[in-house]
């Protein structure tokens, strides 16, 4: 049965957005306290991330019988994420040398406020690529779920579904109850998603409320330099990826349009992760596939932050006159490798990053952070659509890659798509309108059930 228009959570989404842009412009001061309508959806979603990834990797590997597989499909999603990472760090590097969004600005480093910069220069010292390793390993068993950690929570959900997989017909009670635990939890999920558009309005507000429409002109180029060059390694990049493994990545985006406009109004591609995971289970990934590669990727597989490294460094170096040779733009590249990795789980990840790159390539001054301070948050939203379309790709790549994959389901899904869930977790039909085609066939397997016909 079509939902009316209005019912919808993408168009409520959306209409939230707008909403919190208008009050943001309209009223800086009342919108700024509505931040915590936004920071109160976020705490919801990641209170549920890591039980939801625990119970979706081990009900996959606890029925598993071939435990080589999972180390196979753990190397070649690495793999996978290391290559299409590294595109993105160039391909930032490439348009910031074209376009040169830094040019003109001729700042003077001595002249910027960098009171808040050095203190997350601060925050930035230590996370390297030791200590980030060694932080994948909680301290006890429940410490994982405490902090949130997704890496720590992946690492002990493994372990446990090797140890499940191994005990063979004993461990079925314990995966049954696995099973049923994440039905129960994904339909805490849906519960949550209800208040989703009240997240993307507080948090949309707060942004146009405190930094205002106004501060954007200055750094118009930079943020549009950012935005296209994430749009064009979407489109090419990974368009070209998702066209060997054989579907459209511009299909894929519509399927999921409803987690990218939870995005755009949270700047946290974490709020979509739970949803996230259905969708693609849904879409023909194997539930072992889905469970170890979204994770990791959320560590991973940052490409829209990568792209915002490069040339936010490089916008930095110009806007402040200092030259730099080809070694030492490549410097740049191969250590925002690997700081992309160890500052990950930092809140705002993406200018911390920067900072602890910066802080090992001493030809550019990190003081320079402070000129684009007030606009991070407003290309956050690229850096997160651009992961979380990445991380989607990513999965339905590995799944191909692993013959993990139901292409037939894909194809169908893909091409007839509303890409929505209901509360039960069953497709429901598009709303009829200008956002949705009347009279689409809405199909009544849950992925779970899909999992079962499997």
């Amino acid at each position: 049965m079509k939902k009316p228009l209005h019912q919808v959570l993408y168009v409520q989404v959306l209409f939230a957005i707008a909403c919190g842009v208008v009050l943001g412009y309209a009223r800086p001061s009342l919108a700024t306290e509505m931040r915590p309508l936004g920071d109160g959806f976020i705490k919801l979603i990641k209170m549920i991330i890591a039980p939801v990834i625990f119970c979706t990797i081990v009900a996959g590997i606890g029925g598993m019988q071939d435990m080589k597989k999972i180390g196979r499909i753990g190397g070649k999603a690495l793999l996978y994420f290391e290559i299409v990472s590294t595109f993105a760090l160039a391909i930032g590097l490439v348009v910031a040398n074209l376009v040169k969004p830094g040019a003109g600005f001729n700042a003077s480093v001595s002249s910027l406020d960098t009171k808040e910069i050095a203190e997350l220069t601060a925050r930035a010292k230590g996370q390297n690529t030791v200590d980030f390793l060694l932080n994948i390993i909680p301290t006890t068993l429940v410490d994982a779920f405490a902090k949130g950690e997704i890496l720590q929570v992946l690492l002990l959900a493994i372990l446990f579904g090797f140890a499940v997989s191994a005990l063979g017909e004993r461990g079925r009670p314990i995966l049954h109850f696995i099973e049923l635990a994440a039905k129960a939890i994904f339909g805490v999920v849906n519960i949550i998603m209800k208040v989703a558009p009240i997240g993307a309005f507080g948090a949309m507000a707060f942004t146009i409320g405190k930094y205002g429409i106004a501060s954007l002109l200055p750094m118009a180029k930079l943020m549009g330099s950012v935005y296209a060059t994430c749009l064009l390694f979407i489109l090419v990049v990974l368009g070209a990826v998702a066209r060997v493994a054989g579907f459209s990545v511009v299909r894929l985006i519509v399927f999921i349009r409803e987690e990218l406009l939870i995005v755009l109004g949270t700047s946290s591609s974490e709020s979509a992760l739970p949803k996230l995971m259905t969708k693609l289970e849904y879409l023909g990934c194997s539930k072992s596939v889905v469970g170890l590669v979204v994770p990791a990727g959320y560590s991973f597989n940052l490409d829209g932050t990568n792209i915002y490294m490069t040339m936010a460094a490089l916008f930095i170096a110009q806007a402040t006159n200092t030259p730099l040779t080809l070694g030492q733009q490549l410097t740049i590249l191969v250590v925002a490798m690997l700081t992309s990795k160890g500052a990950s789980g930092i809140t705002g990840a993406g200018f911390v990053t920067l900072a602890s790159t910066l802080a090992v390539v001493p030809s550019i001054p990190v003081a320079g952070m402070a000129l684009i301070l007030g606009i991070d948050r407003f290309m956050s939203e690229a850096r997160a659509l651009t992961n979380i379309i990445g991380n989607s790709v990513a999965t339905v790549v590995v799944a191909r890659w692993e013959n993990e994959l139901d292409r037939k389901r894909l194809a169908e899904k893909l091409k007839s798509d509303p890409g929505m869930l209901d509360e039960s977790g069953r497709e429901q039909e598009p709303p009829s309108g200008p956002l949705g085609p009347p009279g689409a066939k809405a199909a009544l397997e849950t992925p779970a059930a899909y999992q079962e016909e499997a």
